[in-house]
């Protein structure tokens, strides 16, 4: 069976967005600096980047595809017309709608039976390749307190935010064993495994 496994950029004070998150400021204030690293050091990190990109499936949650607030029935995520998913996505959500089909092989499904459901739909497109949970924070941790995330690798900034959407916030106990550690100038991904 494919590991589920969750890739997150977070401040040294464990927020995955600043304060203030709006449709056009979806990171928050001073939250698009936490992936300076994808960008200015692209190459001394690919194998963390390509980690990322090498599931066969992925779920995020409804503000990571739309932002807060209500969603126009034609948005169709951030990414332009080619997500860097090149995977289905299964968008957590309450809002029921057709799936989207973009270019690059991604196709956004729009789940709203729950986390389980949406792991479980993840699991059969994935085959023998990895599900990834592709966050934000909410979704993240909601995956972490039902135990259903198998590595956690968090990719830490060098910069705090002091306030924001906290990732580990009332998750419960976790134990989590570091089975791989490096980084560059920007950034220091620390992989983990959960103990159960």
């Amino acid at each position: 069976m494919s590991r589920v496994t969750c890739d997150l950029t977070v401040s040294l004070d464990g927020f995955v967005a600043g304060p203030n998150q709006t449709p056009t400021d979806p990171l928050g204030e001073g939250g698009e600096l936490l992936h300076r690293w994808q960008f200015e050091e692209r190459e001394a990190n690919a194998p963390e980047l390509e980690g990322i990109l090498a599931a066969g499936a992925y779920i995020m949650g409804r503000n990571m595809f739309a932002g807060p607030g209500a969603w126009a029935e034609e948005w169709r995520g951030w990414w332009g017309e080619e997500p860097p998913y090149h995977a289905p996505v299964f968008v957590l959500t309450h809002q029921e709608r057709e799936p989207v089909q973009m270019q690059g092989g991604t196709t956004f499904n729009f789940v709203t039976d729950g986390i389980e459901s949406a792991l479980a739909r993840a699991r059969e497109a994935a085959g023998s390749k990895d599900v990834a949970i592709a966050g934000g924070a909410q979704t993240a941790r909601q995956y972490l307190s039902a135990g259903l995330i198998d590595e956690l690798r968090l990719h830490i900034a060098p910069m705090t935010l002091g306030a924001g959407e906290r990732l580990l916030d009332g998750v419960g106990n976790l134990t989590l064993e570091p089975t791989e550690v490096s980084g560059s100038r920007l950034v220091t991904h620390v992989r983990y495994r959960i103990i159960r």
